[in-house]
C-alpha cells in the first residue's frame, strides 16, 4: 500500500508540470507588449496599402485586360502628333477639314467623315492651364482610357467598340437633323454647314453616361449630373438652341444613360463581375465523382445549391 501511494503520487508530480507551465506561454506568446499593439496594426494594416495595390494591378493588367482601348489610345496619340507636328498648318487644316462631319461632308462622303473624325481627338496634351485641356482629361482620359475599357472589361471588345463608334455616329447624325432645322429656321448662321467638327467627344460622352453602372449607387446621381453640366461649360446660344456641338454632347449623354435601361447590358454586367463564383459553385459537383468513397460530400452538395 505504501509503496503504490508513494508511486502514484511520483506520476501525479511527474504529470502535473508538464500540464500547468505550459498554458500561460501559449497564451502568452501571441500577445505584444502593452502600448504597441495598435500602432503595430495600424503600421501593417491592409487598408493603407490596398489602393496602391489595386492600382498598380490595374495598370500592369490593362494592356491585358484592355487590349482594343490602349491600341485606340496609341492611335489617337500618334494622330495628333502627326496632325500637329507632321503637316503643315494649310495641310492639316485639309484634312481634319476632309474628315469633318458637317453638313457639306455629311452629304458628300458620310462615311468618310464619320469613321475619319474619331480617328482624332479635338483638345491639347500641353497647355495645361487651358479650357481645352480640361475637355481633353475628360473625353482621352476619362471617357477612353478609363470608361471604354472598363466597358471592354466588362462586355468584350465588340460591344464596348459597339457603344463607343453607335454613340458618336447617332449623336452626330440626330445633330445633323438639329442644324438643318436650325438653319431653316434662321437660328444658326450659314458658315455652320461647313463648320469644323471631328473628335472622339461624342462616343466618350456616350461611354461616360453608360459608365454611371461603374459607380456604387451613392455616386450615380452626381456622376450623372457632372455628365451632363460640363458640356455646358462653355456654351453659346444661338436664338432658343445653344451651340451645335453641345447639343451633340447632350445628344450623346442621353444615349448613353438610354442604355441603362437595355436589359442586355444590365445582365451582361451580372455575369461579368462573377465567373469566379460560377466556376466555385461548379466544383462541387464534379468532386463527388473523382472522391467516390465520400458519400457526404455528393449528399452536401445538392443542398448547398
Amino acid at each position: 500500500m505504501c509503496s503504490a501511494s508513494l508511486a502514484s503520487h511520483a506520476n501525479a508530480r511527474r504529470s502535473g508540470p508538464r500540464l500547468v507551465p505550459r498554458r500561460p506561454r501559449q497564451q502568452a506568446r501571441p500577445s505584444p507588449p502593452s502600448g504597441r499593439p495598435g500602432e503595430c496594426h495600424a503600421m501593417n494594416s491592409p487598408s493603407l496599402w490596398a489602393p496602391l495595390g489595386r492600382s498598380f494591378r490595374a495598370v500592369r493588367d490593362y494592356p491585358r485586360r484592355s487590349p482594343l482601348t490602349l491600341a485606340y489610345v496609341c492611335l489617337l496619340l500618334v494622330s495628333h502628333a502627326w496632325v500637329g507636328h507632321g503637316l503643315s498648318a494649310d495641310r492639316a487644316a485639309d484634312v481634319l477639314g476632309y474628315l469633318s462631319t458637317n453638313l457639306d461632308n455629311l452629304h458628300d462622303h458620310p462615311l468618310s467623315a464619320l469613321l475619319g473624325s474619331v480617328l482624332f481627338f479635338d483638345g491639347t496634351l500641353t497647355d495645361v492651364t487651358s479650357v481645352e485641356f480640361v475637355g481633353t482629361l475628360i473625353t482621352l482620359g476619362l471617357g477612353v482610357c478609363c470608361f471604354l475599357a472598363w466597358a471592354e472589361r466588362r462586355w468584350g471588345k465588340r460591344r464596348a467598340a459597339a457603344v463607343f463608334l453607335g454613340g458618336h455616329v447617332v449623336a452626330t447624325l440626330l445633330t445633323a437633323v438639329v442644324i438643318t432645322v436650325a438653319l431653316r429656321q434662321g437660328w444658326y448662321p450659314a458658315a455652320v454647314r461647313h463648320a469644323l467638327d471631328y473628335g472622339v467627344s461624342y462616343g466618350a460622352q456616350t461611354v461616360l453616361a453608360l459608365g454611371t453602372l461603374a459607380l456604387p449607387r451613392w455616386g450615380r446621381l452626381p456622376w450623372a449630373a457632372f455628365v451632363l453640366a460640363w458640356p455646358l461649360g462653355g456654351v453659346e446660344w444661338n436664338g432658343p438652341l445653344p451651340d451645335f456641338i453641345t447639343i451633340g454632347h447632350l445628344v450623346a449623354a442621353a444615349l448613353g444613360f438610354g442604355l441603362l435601361g437595355v436589359p442586355a447590358f444590365r445582365r451582361q454586367r451580372v455575369r461579368a463581375t462573377g465567373p469566379s463564383s460560377a466556376a466555385s459553385d461548379s466544383e462541387p459537383h464534379r468532386e463527388p465523382a473523382a472522391e467516390p468513397t465520400s458519400p457526404a460530400a455528393g449528399t452536401e452538395t445538392p443542398s448547398s445549391v
